[in-house]
């Protein structure tokens, strides 16, 4: 699969000379620290690692320093209801590319809850034309399950010719959907998307044309999805779930 467009992210930076302090949240964190110039996929870009890598803070500046509202929605939204996110967005430099997307959806599991929410306010809101929850499929986001809803909100609403940028997407989701979630990625893609996606899905990062950007107390480098922790552990447990199950309990038991 070779189908290219143009990117409407190139590249992301980090002004430097401006830090305060490298000693100072976020700017202590490895994938933070180290980064010089990020070039994006023009399809999708995933960011791994483990957990405490900076995966959601360096994916939530993205979001912001483009005008995305930190705890989630389209460009239009703009409620609050915590103030927990960083100001790393503020010290990124973000290259566009030539057309600006006419779609675009910033996409979190943690905070998916109050997007919900802030839908429903919207549309209990007098004159405020059209329903907002049609385009997520017409049925009320609180009355699924969460899996449900945040497939749901994937699937109808995400249009096309759009920037999209998804944290951990996999939280929600079972493996089947998963596989789902490639395939709508895919027509997405066909259709002018780009895509930058946090996650610790091996199923997710297989997707062909992309390019697999991994977070590590060494800063930021490019992998194989092969040569992932998180392909090579599931790999290794399916392949010989007895024995490394018997060397996790053993430990235990000692």
């Amino acid at each position: 699969m070779s189908f290219y467009h143009q990117p409407y992210i190139r590249t992301v930076s980090l002004k430097r000379d401006n830090i305060p302090s490298f000693h100072s949240y976020p700017f202590y964190i490895p994938s933070i620290r180290y980064l010089k110039e990020l070039s994006l996929h023009p399809n999708v870009t995933f960011i791994i690692g483990e957990n405490g890598m900076g995966k959601s803070t360096l994916l939530e500046a993205i979001a912001m320093a483009v005008g995305f509202n930190p705890e989630g929605g389209s460009l239009n939204f703009s409620f609050s209801t915590y103030d927990s996110y960083s100001n790393l967005d503020q010290y990124l430099k973000v290259v566009r590319g030539i057309d600006p997307p006419q779609d675009g959806f910033f996409l979190r599991a943690e905070s998916f809850y109050n997007v919900a929410t802030n839908i429903e306010e919207m549309d209990r809101e007098p004159f405020s034309g059209p329903r907002v929850i049609d385009s997520y499929g017409g049925k009320s986001l609180h009355e699924q399950s969460h899996g449900e809803a945040f497939f749901s909100t994937f699937m109808n609403r995400f249009q096309g010719n759009g920037l999209y940028i998804l944290d951990e997407p996999e939280a929600a989701l079972s493996p089947l959907r998963q596989l789902s979630m490639l395939s709508r990625i895919h027509e997405l893609v066909n259709d002018h998307s780009q895509f930058i996606i946090a996650t610790h899905s091996p199923i997710l990062m297989a997707y062909p044309s992309s390019k697999l950007i991994q977070l590590t107390d060494n800063g930021l480098s490019e992998a194989s999805l092969e040569d992932t922790g998180h392909y090579q552990i599931m790999k290794q447990f399916f392949e010989d779930r007895e024995r490394m199950l018997h060397h996790l309990f053993k430990e235990e038991d000692e």
